[in-house]
């Protein structure tokens, strides 16, 4: 943490004037969302990160210009707006390239950072654990190749060298890219390891007795709310954009399969850079590997549909979902990678003919409507749980043997044993029900650790 005291003042409370600009469709992907929303999320991150939006604006580019991507009438329009409110640093919520971040800058006589940069800092920012900072390290550094790197001085130093808005290396013009290659290539042998030890740890989990379900959804959906209503635990809720970042798992109580092994992840975002994506591979595989995912929609929002897109968008990306794409390009079948319930979150937020409407849709859509704030609708969530991870009961009968304490204890914690004796040959005879999905756990236990005098 090796900002220095005065630029770390001028990061968190920089003057800030927000960009839209709104590009022909030639030009990117096609808009999903209104002006307005999209003017309140470009806020929301910067409000994420402490900076003090005084302005925004929203220009119509009708022909992207190399040089300042903007019109020079409307770079001059804007930069007297930018003179006028005192702005330090100008957000424009879209790409841009290296030259027409420099020359901006120069236009605007202040600091220009673009929406993969914002997004970025925000990751920085908010790393807590030894992967997350690897990661962002690494998305920083492939987002500055090619870039004018100004913004530290030296490679080594902890967060605070990696952002866009502050650091001792602020007025560094270029850095050596010869420094930047090397610390990438160890920074994605580091995340190799990484990745091997959570593919060690899935394995590992795959043969206990637990399903695992992962939240997963727009960034500011509810999930880490919901995560802690299900899991009675204290993770990080706030209504701020990205407040979860680092993975968190936890065992809650499920009727009918136990216990289930829930996952809260990092939220989506409409363009979501693709630096972000590659570095935070080994994270999202978690989401691959998972029995079943949760799919945490804020229902209230004016852009859920579109939110909704985005996010199988990025599911597609990782294979999964019915937007999945293998690696020739072809789409996949629907049910690639795990099942996704829809969950519409935020039903507090509704009344009358909203709440009317929101009803309807998740009926038309299968969909469960809650609030992971109230409480409401919980109860229908754990029954769609039981009944898309556990299916049918299953009546079994099984022999073991007295000293299987560890599998004896198993089945008292995972089934319903209707009775229990022992036999002359010191055999415990059990006769239970439960669950399909259990049913195949302990038939894989017991295949592991065979013995002749189980039925």
């Amino acid at each position: 943490m090796s900002f220095s005291a005065d630029r770390e003042e001028v990061t968190r409370g920089a003057r800030t004037a927000i960009l839209l600009p709104e590009l022909p469709a030639a030009h990117g992907r096609v808009q999903r969302r209104d002006r307005e929303p999209r003017i309140e999320e470009a806020r929301g991150l910067a409000l994420a990160i402490g900076l003090d939006v005084v302005v925004s604006h929203v220009v119509t580019v009708r022909k992207v210009h190399p040089a300042t991507l903007l019109g020079s009438g409307q770079v001059e329009a804007f930069g007297h707006m930018v003179e006028d409110n005192d702005c330090e640093l100008v957000i424009v919520d879209g790409a841009l390239t290296p030259v027409q971040q420099r020359n901006l800058e120069t236009a605007l006589k202040a600091k220009v950072i673009d929406r993969t940069a914002l997004i970025l800092e925000i990751f920085g920012e908010r790393a807590a654990t030894a992967e997350g900072r690897l990661q962002v390290e690494l998305a920083h550094l492939d987002y500055q190749q090619g870039r004018l790197v100004r913004s530290w001085t030296h490679l080594e130093r902890q967060r605070g060298g990696f952002g866009f808005l502050g650091g001792p290396g602020e007025t560094q013009i270029e850095a050596d890219r010869r420094m930047i290659r090397d610390r990438m290539a160890r920074l994605r042998k580091s995340l190799e390891d990484v990745r091997r030890t959570r593919a060690l740890h899935r394995e590992r989990r795959k043969r206990a007795p637990w399903p695992v379900v992962a939240l997963v959804g727009y960034t500011n959906a509810g999930k880490s709310t919901l995560f802690n209503r299900l899991a009675a635990s204290a993770v990080m809720a706030e209504d701020l954009l990205f407040a979860t970042l680092d993975p968190t798992m936890r065992q809650i109580p499920v009727d009918g399969l136990g216990k289930v092994i829930l996952s809260d992840t990092v939220g989506f975002i409409s363009d979501l850079p693709t630096q972000l994506v590659a570095a935070f591979r080994a994270t999202l595989e978690e989401v691959e590997s998972a029995d079943l995912l949760l799919h945490v929609r804020d229902i209230s929002h004016p852009d859920s549909e579109a939110q909704r897109d985005d996010v199988l968008d990025v599911l597609g990306d990782l294979g999964i979902g019915p937007r999945a794409f293998d690696r020739a390009g072809e789409e996949t079948p629907t049910d690639a990678g795990p099942p996704i319930i829809e969950v519409h979150n935020k039903i507090d937020r509704l009344t009358g003919d909203a709440r009317s409407d929101a009803e309807g849709q998740a009926h038309r859509e299968g969909a469960i409507l809650l609030s992971a704030l109230t409480g409401e609708g919980i109860d229908q969530l754990l029954l769609r749980l039981t009944d898309a991870l556990g299916g049918s009961e299953v009546q079994r009968h099984l022999v073991i043997p007295s000293a299987d304490g560890k599998t004896r204890a198993w089945l008292h914690r995972n089934a319903v044993v209707h009775s229990e004796r022992s036999d002359e040959e010191g055999r415990l005879h059990l006769h239970l029900s439960l669950s399909a999905a259990n049913n195949g756990r302990l038939s894989q236990m017991l295949a592991e650790q065979p013995d002749p005098s189980r039925v």
